[in-house]
């Protein structure tokens, strides 16, 4: 049977030395790239563009319509890109390696990467109020500042985030790989799912994944507080431990001295401790009744039996106790 599989579940016995990712030239180049083409993207639906006008052809198609026999699927398929189950189980996955690998690291990346969503993405949603396909009013027009909270679109955006972690924190070139492949394919699934449901709009859609991609280029400039966010969190764990085990030392410690606790009695020396044990048998055998009294320091003397019977020296008295019977008197 082989048990290395199951080995894997165990903790490694020492922390392994995970690369973190810098903000190196060619990361920044794609940052600024990207967030070149986020702005463009607001520009052309702000000006009531071409994409503008390829979102309403998308919508007027209904491609829910066209294609009925995959929306039984991909209505649980989009599941992929709400934040709250995603989020548990990424979470899920993100806390096991955490304790495997002695850091908190993974958590912190995560719980980063989401309050960045939520605090860019929420804002421009909020900000423009777009809304969605099917509470449109106007035909051709771009449906903004009206109320709504759909673009850029927050499931694709999600997913892109989510799923995109998991290759951000691949410890090896090959699983970064192909969680990378894995994570866009979900992402584009997701998002191309929300425009077939006629959810979003196209343009809300490629909003959403340009603005998780951001998030994930982003993520090497907050490391250096990420770090310090751990060791912080460390040392209030180590002090926490601590206390918790200097109180379970002093409880179940000795008692102090004025505690609820008998009084001993000093042990009595040699000369005196045989004195008393003569009394005590002079007296049982005197018949006045004391012998089944028993002194305090008898009590709590923590003397041996086979010291006990070597300091006592035993008294017989001599003759019968009986007196003596008066024999009759013969001839003789």
């Amino acid at each position: 049977m082989r048990t290395d599989i199951f080995a894997r579940l165990d903790r490694e016995p020492e922390p392994p030395k995970i690369e973190i990712p810098r903000m190196s030239r060619t990361r920044v180049t794609l940052f600024g790239g990207t967030l070149a083409f986020y702005l463009a993207i607001v520009i052309a639906v702000l000006a009531s563009s071409w994409l503008v006008t390829l979102d309403w052809k998308i919508m007027l198609f209904r491609p829910y319509q066209q294609w009925q026999q995959l929306h039984a699927f991909l209505d649980y398929f989009v599941v992929l890109g709400q934040r709250g189950p995603t989020a548990v189980m990424i979470a899920a996955w993100l806390g096991w390696r955490s304790w495997r690998q002695h850091t908190l690291r993974p958590l912190l990346v995560l719980g980063a990467s989401l309050l960045l969503l939520n605090v860019t993405v929420g804002a421009v949603k909020l900000g423009l109020g777009r809304l969605g396909p099917h509470y449109a009013t106007q035909i051709g027009s771009a449906e903004l500042f009206a109320g709504g909270d759909i673009f850029p679109s927050g499931h694709t955006a999600n997913a892109v985030v989510t799923w995109g972690i998991l290759a951000y924190l691949a410890t090896t070139p090959r699983a970064r790989r192909y969680l990378s492949i894995g994570s866009s394919v979900v992402a584009l699934g997701v998002g191309a799912t929300t425009v077939y449901l006629g959810t979003h709009w196209l343009s809300d859609v490629l909003l959403g994944w340009v603005a998780g991609l951001l998030i994930l280029l982003a993520l090497p400039w907050f490391e250096p507080t990420i770090a310090r966010t751990e060791t912080a969190v460390l040392a209030v764990r180590g002090q926490v431990r601590a206390r918790w085990r200097e109180r379970r030392g002093t409880v179940s410690g000795p008692a102090p001295a004025d505690g609820p606790w008998p009084v001993i009695v000093p042990q009595l020396p040699a000369q005196e401790d045989e004195d008393a044990g003569r009394s005590t048998v002079g007296t049982a055998h005197s018949g006045r009744g004391t012998a089944g009294r028993n002194t305090t320091a008898q009590l709590t003397q923590p003397r041996s039996h086979a010291t006990a019977r070597s300091e006592r020296t035993p008294t017989t008295p001599a003759g019968s106790r009986r007196p003596p019977r008066s024999r009759p008197v013969t001839g003789g």
